[in-house]
């Protein structure tokens, strides 16, 4: 009888302590700010991050890109720093700051010691409530991001699923990139920066997450401090224009690329269903999670069709999207087609074995408790939770329903996907 990690987590108090999220704090400001702290007494950073509810589907029609671009531009500079004291004030006291943006959410973060958090605080608000935004430096930065775009372009793997996106979402944002195109990238101006932001760049659309040694009254002050002032923004910022997938059509497109391996991607997009949440990470994490994993046991490991194959997940405020990804010879694309078709119609799937869903239960969980280890990840998922749940999860709760998903859930799961049905491809044929 295999003995699992959930059973052991959750039963004994050793490892219940693994499981501890420490002492999670949230409140808001009065213009509807939203903070939340996350202490980790052991450890002696702090990992502070404003969160913007605004991504790339936000972007206006014809400016795609521009959340993306917004996240560049506001390092070229504020009234009280220019884009070098941005970087160095916070780098010379050992931290670093950074930021990304998705299709939903944008976040700015920095990690530094605890002593000094106030400064990072300053920094922040100051990063996204005073940009300057310099014409010259504006012009620079959108060389920079040019040159991000040609690297996803130079990249099949990456491009593919955009490419992908873009045949999913018909005349939707979601299809299109987050770094926008060349062209919309080369028109845009810094009223249509200002303009975003005034939209999006406001108190009910934000949040501030701080993980690590941090007090949160120490936190909501400077919050307060910084942040407090903020005017709101209209009352329609976060209405987000859904995707009817009643318009997703699957489809099938082999495009010749000048590329050495063909690049298969094949795909779904399905209605939010959070009753399938769990039962979907299972699958996930069974079909790709590792070396035992069932895309890399029959992919690679038995038939040598792939060197890398892996499935994901992407679960959206109003849809979750489904991939499968593989590179292969142009000679073993059918072959390599025909083995996932296989495996979707076979047992594997639709009659999971109960072992393989607690070994997959028991990759999340330690993947889980690994990943408390590491305070950026903690605040990306604290964030997450309360975007998309709409409250923090605890890790203990989290176990909790990881160990509760059963087989008729997995199965549940695969059947919401609709494949073969529903199942889209697109294949990268080489042209050489």
């Amino acid at each position: 009888m295999r003995k699992n990690i959930a059973s052991t987590s959750i039963d004994t108090g050793h490892a219940g302590e693994r499981l501890s999220a420490g002492i999670v704090r949230s409140g808001s400001l009065s213009n509807g700010l939203r903070i939340v702290s996350n202490l980790v007494p052991y450890v002696h950073s702090v990992t502070l991050g404003i969160w913007i509810n605004a991504g790339s589907r936000e972007d206006p029609e014809g400016l795609e890109g521009l959340a993306h671009f917004i996240e560049h531009a506001v390092f070229k500079g504020t009234r009280k720093r220019d884009y070098v004291e941005i970087a160095r004030c916070i780098e010379e006291t050992g931290g670093y700051i950074d930021a990304w943006t998705t299709k939903e959410q944008t976040c700015i973060y920095v990690r530094c010691l605890r002593e000094h958090l106030p400064l990072a605080f300053d920094l922040l608000a100051d990063l996204v409530c005073d940009p300057v935004f310099p014409a010259e430096e504006l012009d620079k930065e959108k060389e920079v991001v040019l040159e991000e775009i040609a690297s996803v372009n130079d990249t099949p793997e990456e491009l593919i699923f955009e490419d992908f996106d873009s045949r999913s979402f018909p005349r939707h944002p979601l299809a299109t990139p987050i770094l926008g195109t060349e062209e919309s990238v080369e028109r845009m101006a810094e009223s249509d920066l200002r303009a975003f932001m005034k939209r999006h760049y406001v108190p009910g659309n934000m949040l501030v997450t701080a993980v690590g040694n941090v007090d949160h009254d120490e936190l909501s002050k400077l919050a307060e401090s910084h942040l407090g002032s903020l005017a709101a923004g209209p009352s329609d910022t976060l209405a987000r224009n859904l995707f009817d997938t009643a318009n997703y059509k699957p489809f099938k497109a082999t495009v010749k690329k000048s590329v050495c391996q063909a690049q298969l991607l094949l795909g779904t997009v399905i209605p939010r269903e959070d009753r399938h949440y769990w039962g979907l990470m299972v699958l996930n994490t069974m079909l790709s999670s590792g070396m035992s994993s069932i895309l890399n046991l029959e992919l690679r490991e038995k038939r040598g069709l792939v060197y890398q194959a892996y499935s994901s997940m992407a679960f959206l405020d109003d849809v979750t999207t489904f991939n499968i990804y593989a590179g292969t010879d142009k000679g073993k694309t059918a072959k390599t087609l025909d083995t996932i078709a296989e495996l979707f119609a076979g047992r594997t799937l639709t009659d999971p074995d109960p072992a393989e869903i607690e070994t997959a239960k028991s990759k999340m969980l330690g993947s889980m408790i690994m990943g408390m280890e590491k305070m950026t990840r903690r605040m990306s998922v604290l964030a997450q939770d309360l975007f998309y749940f709409g409250s923090y999860l605890s890790p203990s709760e989290k176990a909790l329903l990881i160990e509760s998903v059963n087989t008729g859930d997995v199965t549940a799961a695969t059947t919401s996907l609709g494949v073969p049905s529903l199942l889209s491809t697109l294949i990268y044929k080489p042209s050489r």
